[in-house]
């Protein structure tokens, strides 16, 4: 049996931040488990190779969603990142804090302690944010930059932003309401994964042992207390045993499913599963939040658009400035510019996030770029009311779990996306931008009235890869987690990924994931002392 102070499970965004600050003293040795491998991919660094890594099962466990009727009974693909970094190596690298008002939400809801105040200088202490200013961490592990190109495009969409009411913000990480470029984790025109930033340093530590391509079977216990966990790893089955914690950093989909397997969830669950009630806790599981992403597209005339950039001897002359300079469209994720909008006009905190790309494909699935000039508006309700569940159907932790986001199910919802689409379909016609629009691709012509853009909205929609909140967090008896991370009923087991979140946040849920972590780190380290826990600055 293998000891250590702390076995982590999950070498993802939260597992790699969690390895670095528990070991950073030399005095507690830590497992980390991993049920992917190294991060060896070379389109990982390639910030243009997102959509290469999507694809890969090597680095994607390909979850699809269960069938629901406001979605037109389709499976929708549901990506989440395998491999040490997690899905840090395969998003779309766009950094969001959120809004203020989404942590002090939290706080009001009763969960004590994580209000933006409390939070705050845990973002700072991650980022090194490039361009500096006010509020904004530099000299953390984490490099975020603006994106640095520019095309005329883009330009004129935020011109037309301008046209039509909105205004340009230098930094929607502290200003959010307005339209401008995307904040990313790059480092000199490389993804910066949290692999790079955190888990690497570490690695070399010898408190930290760190297991790859090994799967979590389930959790130890002595009566009450979680004392480690049992993993397959080179074909064999052994144990690891934690003389203070167990830590699931899995996610919000595979979390849940460990804790289910081992005898903590709804009883309905454990009794179809034929496991055995460890301690019942109905919320495991539920609470799923996810951002329901549309893609509104146009074809463009007069113009070059990186759908032709990708091609030929383009393609080739562009692999050759990023080969020499680290520079230009190969240095682009999924997202250039953006737009924080409210479709109330009475209401000043925006409820919907643009994400603009002088770039279209058909299939938002397969990423395929058109062969002809366009550009493409990303809709995203920020806070959307639609929830769901994810729930393991096998004692087999490499089964896929059945997850159920249930987008589109709630009325509000429905509302807003339809008037988020007449809202980009509003600004296209700004005098920046009409002179060079050919036509809508879609949702296209025929779909004009509300009845119509709903049913496009039903019938297309994407996850935005943001699943969290499937082991909530609060002060209620209701909650999977307590304010400290601890799973409520048991000792020596916490739980601090994007599970925990009691709400999604108002945008890209990556840089929040970190935040929690960090967070945590210090909870666990602060347990020790026996003090308060109190961010580094």
């Amino acid at each position: 049996m293998d000891d250590a102070d702390y076995v982590i499970i999950g070498g993802g965004t939260a597992g790699c931040i969690l390895a670095n600050r528990l070991t950073a003293s030399g005095k507690h040795r830590v497992v980390l488990v991993e049920a992917g491998g190294e991060p060896r991919s070379p389109f990982i660094r390639l910030p243009a190779g997102f959509g290469n890594m999507l694809r890969n099962p090597r680095y994607n466990w390909g979850y699809e969603s269960e069938p629901h009727p406001d979605t037109d009974g389709r499976r929708i693909p549901i990506p989440s990142g395998r491999g040490l970094g997690g899905s840090g190596l395969i998003n779309g690298m766009v950094c969001v804090r959120g809004q203020q008002a989404d942590y002090d939400g939290w706080a009001a809801d009763g969960a004590t302690g994580w209000a933006f105040s409390d939070v705050e200088p845990y973002f700072r202490t991650v980022e090194d944010y490039a361009q500096g200013g006010p509020g904004r961490g530099r000299g953390g592990p984490m490099h975020i930059t603006q994106v640095r190109e520019r095309f005329p495009v883009a330009d004129a969409f935020l011109r037309a932003a301008v046209e039509d009411g909105g205004r340009l913000v230098e930094d929607y990480n502290t200003d959010q309401a307005g339209f401008g470029y995307y904040q990313v984790n790059q480092y000199r025109g490389r993804r910066w994964s949290p692999y790079d930033a955190f888990l690497a340093p570490a690695r070399k530590r010898p408190n930290l042992t760190v297991m790859r391509d090994t799967l979590c079977l389930g959790l130890t216990f002595d009566g009450d207390r979680c004392v480690g966990a049992t993993v397959h790893h080179t074909g064999l089955t052994r144990p690891l045993r934690a003389r203070r914690e167990v830590i699931l950093t899995a996610g919000a989909i595979r979390s849940p499913q460990l804790l289910e397997l081992s005898g903590i969830g709804q009883a309905e669950v454990l009794h179809a599963l034929g496991v055995p009630i460890r301690q019942e806790a109905p919320n495991v599981g539920e609470n799923y939040h996810d951002h329901y992403a549309l893609r509104v597209n146009w074809r463009l005339r007069g113009v070059h658009s990186l759908n032709e950039s990708t091609r030929g001897w383009r393609l080739a002359a562009a692999a050759v400035q990023y080969l020499v300079k680290r520079t230009g469209i190969l240095t682009l994720g999924p997202a250039l510019c953006h737009g924080f909008v409210s479709t109330d006009p009475a209401v000043e905190r925006p409820d919907m996030q643009f994400l603009f790309m002088h770039a279209s494909y058909e299939n938002a699935a397969k990423r395929v770029l058109d062969k002809k000039p366009g550009m493409t508006i990303g809709i995203i309700q920020q806070r959307p009311q639609s929830v769901g569940s994810i729930h393991a159907v096998s004692t087999d932790p490499a089964v896929a779990p059945a997850i159920q986001p249930r987008f589109l199910s709630a009325s509000d919802d429905r509302a807003r996306v339809v008037a988020a689409i007449r809202l980009a379909r509003r600004l296209v016609t700004q005098p920046a931008l009409a002179p060079i629009i050919e036509r809508e691709m879609n949702p296209g012509p025929t779909a004009d009235d509300d009845e119509g853009l709903l049913r496009w909205a039903r019938s297309t929609g994407q996850t935005l890869y943001h699943p969290c909140g499937t082991c909530r967090m609060g002060s209620d008896e209701g909650a999977v987690v307590d304010l400290a991370l601890r799973v409520r009923g048991v000792d020596g087991l916490r739980v601090a990924d994007a599970s925990v979140m009691p709400s999604i946040t108002s945008g890209n849920i990556h840089l929040p994931v970190m935040m929690v972590a960090e967070r945590a780190a210090d909870l666990i380290l602060a347990c020790l002392l026996y003090t308060s826990p109190s961010p580094r600055d």
